[in-house]
């Protein structure tokens, strides 16, 4: 007895799923190009705008114009020396401020009483506008570099003292039940509970309060003071040459940039925990 075997019919591809396929500008080559696309097609239109009469140079510049300016001052020494002036005094106020209102916000976590107490103080100092204390700033510590560095850090310290206590209350209330059941005293409940928890709010307002520190210092340029970067679009501005008064705003732009970056880096170090977790997320 003979079996006759059907012919077997290839079965067609499967196709990768939705979820599976990549959009080709979805890497990081990819997202880059479309970034710096979108910058040289900005420049473009607007250079483009002027030369045709639709956009006023005087009152927006050109792209050409703020290139030349920007040029002439970086071959004369000028911006560097008011960038690194600028960039010194937010990267101090960033830092004395941070550190100082992270340790007063941990602080808070060891008295309830007195955390409610000066609670309502944080709130009103909060709520203030600190750009409006910076006549008062300026006429306490002069117009040198504390006064810029003095501003700096009263617009960070606030916003990290509020991140860090609120992180503290925060914390994970098992793990501190547990170190003490298992006979730790309240110190050491601080440092091997609290203060582990609250480092990813602490390192992630790094992100804010770099922005912070710049403001801090380039309004303090702007109040008082003959170096900077907001010192130069101050005086820039006053004299309507508004190629130069972009060169300032585009340099603390890259500036910012470069600064967030960095404390990207830092917490990419500082929490590798986090990254991977972050890494092993499904894309939909």
């Amino acid at each position: 007895m003979t079996i006759t075997m059907p012919d077997a019919t290839p079965l067609p591809k499967r196709k990768p799923s939705a979820a599976r396929r990549r959009p080709h500008f979805n890497t990081p080559l990819g997202r880059a190009t479309l970034q710096a696309l979108a910058v040289v097609g900005f420049f473009a239109l607007w250079e483009l705008g002027v030369r045709m009469g639709w956009i006023s140079a005087f009152l927006v510049g050109s792209p050409f114009g703020i290139f030349a300016v920007g040029y002439k001052m970086i071959a004369s020494g000028e911006l560097l020396s008011d960038t690194w002036f600028t960039l010194f005094e937010a990267i101090l106020g960033f830092v004395i401020g941070t550190i100082v209102g992270s340790l007063m916000g941990l602080a808070l976590w060891y008295s309830v009483f007195v955390a409610r107490l000066v609670e309502p103080f944080i709130v009103a100092i909060n709520s203030v506008p600190k750009i409006a204390l910076a006549p008062i700033v300026v006429l306490w510590f002069g117009t040198g570099l504390v006064s810029k560095v003095a501003l700096s850090v009263s617009l960070t310290a606030i916003v990290a003292l509020i991140a860090a206590y609120q992180a503290a209350k925060d914390a994970d209330v098992d793990l501190q039940s547990l170190l003490i059941s298992m006979g730790a005293d309240k110190h050491q409940v601080f440092f091997k509970a609290v203060v582990p928890s609250t480092l990813p709010s602490i390192i992630a307002t790094f992100r804010i309060n770099i922005g912070f520190g710049l403001v801090g210092a380039v309004v303090g340029e702007f109040i008082s003071s003959q170096r900077g970067l907001g010192h130069l679009i101050y005086t820039a501005s006053s004299l309507y040459d508004l190629n130069t008064v972009w060169v300032g705003l585009f340099t603390l732009m890259i500036m910012g940039f470069v600064l967030y970056y960095v404390i990207d880096m830092i917490e990419r170090t500082s929490l590798p925990w986090k990254q991977s977790n972050t890494t092993h997320q499904v894309q939909v």
